[in-house]
């Protein structure tokens, strides 16, 4: 007996929200419920963090001007990187990467500035500060979708560029565009393996014991 183990409808509930969660990019119209976002982002600012270092910063876009702004530096992106692949260019143009026009609302994530300070836990890997945000986005993610609200991850742009346009200080750096609202259903499986781009690895594939096994998490396809 486990007392600090949560009852198995809690245990089972995470687990489904794990295994149903969504990157999504078709939103329908209407606002966030009341309450909700300030709750998602201290869902996100919960997070574990290396060093208890807090690394992550939120921007909400608010006007229509900057996210206009905003969308046309993902669009410039989405072609260059259509133009980068090799084989797919035609079948990536038919995806829809974003749904910056059409989400209740939209934030950039951002590593803050000064993050070499902090030498715990990223002496010699740095890019904690990366994952611990990550970890945040995971949070807000999760508890999203089980209030029912799509949330995606917008990767596509320069970030220069996105610095530029928020006015972000010398060495902070945006990692997401987060989009999120109201949808109309959440697909049964991910967009990008129901699309034929992919599909999830079975666990023998990914987990391995003592030693890296020979033949197994090689080279990912080029596209």
């Amino acid at each position: 007996m486990n007392e600090h183990r949560y009852p198995a409808a809690d245990v089972a509930a995470i687990e489904r929200v794990i295994r149903e969660r969504r990157d999504i990019r078709q939103f329908a119209e209407g606002a966030l419920p009341e309450g909700l976002l300030g709750r998602l982002i201290e869902a996100a600012h919960r997070a574990p963090s290396v060093g208890y270092m807090q690394p992550w910063r939120f921007v909400r876009i608010v006007t229509a001007p900057t996210r206009e702004a905003l969308w046309r530096i993902v669009d410039v992106e989405r072609l260059v990187t259509a133009a980068s692949l090799p084989t797919r260019a035609a079948a990536f143009l038919k995806l829809k990467i974003d749904g910056i026009r059409e989400a209740a609302e939209v934030l950039v994530v951002a590593l803050m500035p000064d993050r070499e300070a902090h030498i715990f836990g990223r002496r010699t890997m740095p890019e904690m500060d990366l994952a611990s945000t990550a970890c945040a986005i995971q949070n807000m993610w999760l508890l999203a979708r089980a209030e029912g609200v799509g949330l995606g991850w917008v990767s596509f742009f320069d970030p220069e560029a996105v610095s530029d346009l928020l006015e972000m200080p010398a060495g902070s750096r945006p990692i997401a565009i987060l989009c999120l609202g109201p949808v109309a259903e959440f697909p049964p499986q991910p967009v990008l393996e129901s699309k034929g781009w992919g599909s999830r690895l079975p666990l023998d594939e990914v987990l391995f014991e003592d030693r890296w096994r020979a033949g197994a998490g090689g080279t990912p396809t080029a596209y």
